[in-house]
């Protein structure tokens, strides 16, 4: 495994520590802590995704396996945050499912294009969509932090609202990810050489 793999990696196992963490009961942490280190991951999680790439490109260490790796940690990542907000009422189940289609439809166009023999990976659109979910997952976390400490009283609905009009954009960026792909897809189908 290269630098930037082992990066990746471990944005994979902090994963199931975001998701676990969460859902801890508030007093077995206590709000601070629990706030603190659930910005702590999420951060770590977002540093890591930027330095992996950077490692593969500065150490000319990309691979088909990278290029694969690398959106499969961070969707991964993007789903459980998601899955946490849902759960905790912040976001709304429907757009949430929308992201589960997205990004399994993303996985079999992805095995469709390597039965071809091509590694595809993320595409501008992808990039864009991510940057997004991020921003979503962070305003998110920022309204569960403020309820969690009863921070900003009668200003905790204005960042609900916030929030998932952050993750309606990042929804609507998905979609259209989404379809940059299918037309990638259909294209590299045409192609007589594929």
């Amino acid at each position: 495994m290269t630098l930037a793999d082992r990066l990746t990696l471990f944005r994979v196992v902090l994963t199931p520590l975001f998701f676990t963490v969460y859902l801890l009961p508030a007093q077995f942490m206590g709000n601070v802590a629990w706030v603190a280190l659930l910005w702590v991951i999420f951060i770590v999680s977002e540093i890591t995704d930027m330095l992996d790439g950077m490692a593969a490109r500065r150490l000319n260490q990309t691979s088909d396996f990278g290029r694969l790796f690398d959106p499969f940690a961070d969707t991964l990542m993007q789903i459980t945050c998601f899955l946490c907000f849902v759960i905790d009422g912040i976001l709304p189940a429907a757009l949430f499912l929308v992201v589960v289609y997205r990004e399994f439809g993303i996985l079999f166009i992805r095995n469709l294009m390597l039965k071809k023999g091509i590694a595809m990976g993320a595409r501008i659109g992808g990039k864009i969509k991510t940057v997004t979910y991020i921003t979503a997952a962070a305003t998110a976390l920022l309204y569960a932090s403020l309820r969690r400490l009863d921070i900003a009283g009668a200003l905790q609905p204005v960042f609900r609202i916030a929030a998932i009009a952050v993750f309606s954009v990042s929804v609507l960026f998905s979609v259209l990810s989404f379809i940059d792909y299918v037309s990638v897809y259909r294209r590299a189908s045409a192609s007589p050489d594929k």
